[in-house]
C-alpha cells in the first residue's frame, strides 16, 4: 500500500487540479458515502477491535511511526490491496498526511498485536473521483488490519527490571566487559536470535561500539543474576536497513537479557570479609602452606566446585604459583579462621579459555573461604604458659627426662572429636614437647609432640596442645638402661655373683640390679617395664649367649664407650 506501489489506502500523487477537486468533494460529499450497518451514510471510520492483546504497554499516536500487514477489500468482499501478497508490511508515521484520512483515524489508539477491522467511507478514502482502474469512486474501503509494531523519534531505549537479585557487587559501566544470555524478539514476539540455543553466553564490552547502541544502553546500570526487558527503537538498532532476513528495516527489537557476570580489564581481586575471629594474631603471608576450604561459583550463583563435597581441605602454598593469581593474592593476609569473599576478574583466573566443562572463557569467579590453619615452615614452635603452680618451680624438665602429661589436642579450628586423650601420656622429654606447666618450661623443637593412638589428624595440620605437666623424673644418658648414683663397687663381679661359682645367671642377675634399685645406690630406664630393662641388660652382658655372665664378659657401659673411643683413634 506504497505509494509507488499497487493501489494503496494511502494518498495518491494525483495532480494538483485533481487533489484540489478530489478534497473539495470530500469536504461536501460525507453524505454520499455507501450506507452505514444502519443504513445511513457513514461519517466516520467504523472500528471493530476483534482481538485485543492482554498486556498493552503503548498505543499508537499521532506522529508515530508503524508497521503493520493489512488486506483492503470493498463492501463485496473482493480484495484490491494486501501486504500479505507483496511479502511487505506497511511501514509510515500515522497522522502526518501520508495516508488517507480514514485509516490515520484507524490506527490511532491501536496496540502491537491487536486486530481491527476498518470500515472507510468514501469522503475519509478516496471520495467520488476513486483511483482509476483500481477503486472506483465513492468507494467504501474494508481492511483488516494487524499492528506489529509502534515507534517515535522521540523515543529512547526502554528498560524494565524483571529480576533484581538481593546482593549487586557491582553493576555494568561503559568499557566492562559482560557475559550475558538473552533472547531477542520484534516487537510483536518473532523470535529472530536467542544465546541459549548457542551453547554459552554472548560476551562482549559494553560503550565500546562492538554492540548497537541501543543494546550498550539498555545494559548500563545492570548487576550480575539481574534480568530485563529491553526494547530498542530502530534508529538505536539496525534502522533502515535491517539485519539480513531477520530483522526487517525500521524494526523495533526486544531483549530478555540475563546478566552472567561482569568485569573491567582494570579490575583486581576484590575481597569481602564475612567473619573475622577475634584475636588474628598473624595473616597469612606469601609463603605459608595453607589449608581451607571453599565453594567456587559463578557470578550469577552457579557453583563450579566445592573442597565440602570432597571432604577435605584445599592444601597448597600461597604467593607461590600453585594456585591461579587471583587465589594467591585474595589469600594472602586473612586470619586462621577467618572466612572472607574472593571476586576474581578472569585474567587472574583461567582468562578468556577458561577451564573444563565448568568454567567458561572470560568468567568471574567467586570464593567463599574459611581458612582452617596456616603456617610456615620455618615456623618454631611456639609456646605459651596458661598457668603456672603458685609454689616456687626450681625445676624444669630436660633433655632426656622422662615426664608423665595429661592434654587436650586440637587442630587450629577448634575441632577435637578424636584427638583428645584423657588419660595421663608418658614421654621422654625433649621430643617436641610443648608445655603449659611451670616444671617443663619453653623447650621448642622441630618435631612434634606425638599423640597416643591418634588418629584422623588430616595432613599438614597445625596443632594446638593444651598441656599438664603430672610429674617429672631424671631421665637416663642415650643408651644407658641404669645408671649409678654413686661410683660401683670396686670389684663389680664379686659383689653380683652371690653364690660365688665364678658365674652370674639371669635370675641372680635380676636379684641384684633389683637390690642396688631398692637401696637407692642405682636407678633403671624411666618409663620402661623394669623386668624387660633387666633382662635387656643381662642379654648385652651375655656376651656368648650362653645364658650366664663372667667376669671376662662383665663390662662397665661407660668402659665399653671408653673402649670403643680407643678402637676409633
Amino acid at each position: 500500500m506504497l505509494r509507488a506501489g499497487p493501489p494503496s489506502h494511502t494518498l495518491l500523487r494525483l495532480p494538483l487540479l485533481q487533489l484540489l477537486l478530489l478534497l473539495l468533494l470530500q469536504a461536501v460529499g460525507r453524505g454520499l458515502g455507501r450506507a452505514s450497518p444502519a443504513g445511513g451514510p457513514l461519517e466516520d471510520v467504523v472500528i471493530e477491535r476483534y482481538h485485543i492483546p492482554r498486556a498493552c504497554p503503548r498505543e499508537v499516536q499521532m506522529g508515530d511511526f508503524v508497521r503493520y500487514h493489512y488486506n483492503g477489500t470493498f463492501e463485496d468482499g473482493k480484495k484490491f490491496d494486501s501486504s500479505y501478497d507483496r511479502r511487505t508490511l506497511a511501514a509510515i508515521v500515522v497522522g502526518v498526511g501520508r495516508l488517507i484520512t480514514g485509516m490515520d483515524r484507524g490506527l490511532m489508539g491501536m496496540c502491537v498485536n491487536e486486530r481491527r477491522r476498518l470500515i472507510v467511507p468514501p469522503h475519509l478514502g478516496y471520495g467520488s473521483i476513486g483511483v482509476a482502474g483500481l477503486i472506483p469512486p465513492d468507494a467504501t474501503l474494508y481492511f483488516d488490519v494487524v499492528l506489529l509494531d509502534v515507534w517515535n523519534k522521540e523515543d529512547t531505549v526502554q528498560v524494565s527490571t524483571l529480576l533484581r537479585p538481593p546482593h549487586c557487587p557491582r553493576m555494568v559501566q561503559d568499557s566492562d566487559f559482560v557475559r550475558y544470555h538473552y533472547n531477542g524478539t520484534l516487537l510483536d514476539g518473532t523470535a529472530f536470535d536467542t544465546s541459549y540455543s548457542k551453547g554459552g553466553t554472548y560476551d562482549t564490552y559494553v560503550g565500546s561500539g562492538w554492540l548497537i547502541k541501543g543494546m550498550d544502553l539498555g545494559l548500563l546500570g545492570m548487576c550480575p543474576g539481574e534480568r530485563r526487558k529491553i526494547i530498542i527503537p530502530p534508529f538505536l538498532a539496525y534502522g533502515e536497513k535491517g539485519y539480513g532476513t531477520v530483522i526487517p528495516s525500521q524494526a523495533s527489537l526486544v531483549f530478555h537479557v540475563l546478566l552472567i557476570d561482569v568485569h573491567n580489564p582494570k579490575d583486581t581481586v576484590q575481597l569481602e570479609t564475612l567473619e573475622l575471629p577475634p584475636g588474628c594474631v598473624r595473616r597469612a603471608v606469601a609463603g605459608d602452606f595453607m589449608r581451607y576450604h571453599y565453594n567456587g561459583s559463578l557470578m550469577d550463583g552457579t557453583l563450579f566446585d566445592s573442597s565440602y563435597s570432597q571432604n577435605h581441605t584445599y592444601n597448597t602454598y600461597v604467593g607461590q604459583g600453585y594456585i591461579i593469581p587471583g587465589m594467591d593474592q585474595g589469600l594472602q593476609g586473612s586470619c586462621i579462621g577467618e572466612r572472607r569473599r574472593i571476586t576474581i576478574p578472569p585474567h587472574l583466573a583461567y582468562g578468556e579459555n577458561g577451564t573444563g566443562d565448568k568454567i567458561p572463557g572470560s568468567a568471574v569467579l567467586i570464593f567463599d573461604v574459611h581458612v582452617i590453619d596456616f603456617h610456615n615452615p620455618a615456623d618454631p614452635v611456639e609456646i605459651k604458659t596458661l598457668s603456672r603452680p603458685l609454689e616456687t618451680c626450681n625445676e624444669t624438665a630436660k633433655l632426656g627426662d622422662f615426664v608423665r602429661y595429661h592434654y587436650n589436642c586440637s587442630l587450629l579450628d577448634g575441632t577435637r572429636g578424636a584427638f583428645w586423650q584423657p588419660q595421663p601420656a608418658a614421654e621422654a622429654c625433649g621430643r617436641g614437647v610443648r608445655w603449659a606447666g611451670c616444671e617443663a618450661g619453653p623447650r621448642p623443637s622441630s618435631s612434634l609432640l606425638p599423640i597416643p593412638a591418634a588418629r584422623g589428624v588430616p595432613g599438614s595440620a597445625v596443632l594446638l596442645f593444651e598441656v599438664e605437666l603430672v610429674s617429672r623424673e631424671d631421665g637416663l644418658p642415650t643408651g644407658y638402661l641404669f645408671v649409678w648414683h654413686e661410683d660401683p663397687p670396686a670389684n663389680l663381679f664379686e659383689h653380683m655373683d652371690l653364690n660365688k661359682d665364678g658365674e652370674v645367671p639371669a635370675e641372680e642377675f635380676s636379684t641384684f640390679i633389683k637390690a642396688q634399685v631398692s637401696e637407692g645406690k642405682g636407678r633403671l630406664l624411666p618409663g620402661q617395664d623394669p623386668e624387660k630393662t633387666i633382662r635387656d641388660m643381662f642379654q648385652n652382658q651375655d656376651r656368648n649367649q650362653d645364658g650366664k655372665i663372667t667376669a671376662d664378659e662383665l663390662k662397665l657401659k661407660s668402659d665399653e664407650d671408653q673402649e670403643r673411643v680407643h678402637e676409633e683413634l
